[in-house]
């Protein structure tokens, strides 16, 4: 069943009425090719501008301010599970201390682990640009499910039942249920479950327009998400960031 989305019902709760593993694979594929060309023209072109204009000075600057305060390397890479259960090297700028669980055990809320310049990146989803070069590799596009490690994809595949049906597409940058507020670590079966329903919902429904509203929606909660972070800082003048709050939100609905 296609259900189309507007900016209005976006943000609500969504019902998946069949298993999602009956689609098979080659019949999906052929259903969405112009969306898939489109879609990939829109990713390369997208990352080759802000590899030219953004990470050509954001990067070195970045890399300065996180060796500057921990000790390591610059880029934290690790094997992610992408396409068709194929594993990639995911690039994500280090925000936590070096330490021998960052490959098994995920950053929780006010992990110790994450550096004061970890903790912006992460706010401002800046830690995640690195991966546009995944994205001109091939190996991601800028919306779709995130990618996991292998463990947890084994792990939450034990508890739902078709979950690697997420794997059908490019794992993203962002996705709709990042867009939801299921980001960060997976807390417990629901967390997983609900994720899941997203992913497979973008899947089943996945077209241009659907895209450029996650990625709208996306920009709009990291500018709240900035706003508030410095809101929290200092308050020079509350009134005014509050406005600039309600106008963003504004602008997304």
């Amino acid at each position: 069943m296609h259900v189309a989305i507007t900016m209005k019902n976006l943000m609500e709760p969504i019902q998946i009425e069949k298993p999602v593993v009956s689609i098979a694979v080659r019949q999906y594929i052929d259903a969405k090719k112009r969306y898939f060309i489109l879609k990939r023209l829109f990713d390369i072109t997208v990352s080759l501008l802000v590899s030219v204009f953004f990470l050509s000075w954001l990067f070195p600057l970045i890399a300065i301010l996180i060796r500057l305060e921990s000790r390591g390397p610059v880029l934290f890479i690790q094997r992610r599970v992408g396409m068709g259960g194929r594993t990639f090297r995911c690039l994500k700028f280090r925000t936590m201390v070096v330490n021998r669980e960052a490959n098994s055990r995920q950053a929780q809320v006010n992990d110790r682990r994450i550096t004061r310049i970890g903790q912006f990146l992460r706010i401002s989803n800046l830690d995640e640009f690195p991966q546009f070069f995944n994205v001109l590799a091939g190996d991601m596009s800028i919306v779709g499910p995130r990618p996991h490690m292998h463990s947890d994809c084994t792990k939450f595949s034990s508890v739902v039942s078709g979950y690697k049906f997420r794997n059908m597409v490019k794992p993203g940058i962002t996705g709709l249920a990042q867009v939801k507020g299921y980001r960060g670590p997976t807390k417990d079966f629901a967390s997983i479950f609900h994720r899941y329903q997203f992913d497979a919902f973008y899947i089943r429904n996945a077209n241009f327009w659907l895209d450029m509203r996650i990625i709208r929606k996306t920009a709009g909660q990291t500018l709240i998400a900035l706003i508030g972070k410095f809101d929290r800082v200092s308050r020079p003048d509350t009134f005014t960031n509050r406005r600039w709050v309600m106008a963003i939100r504004s602008f997304l609905s």
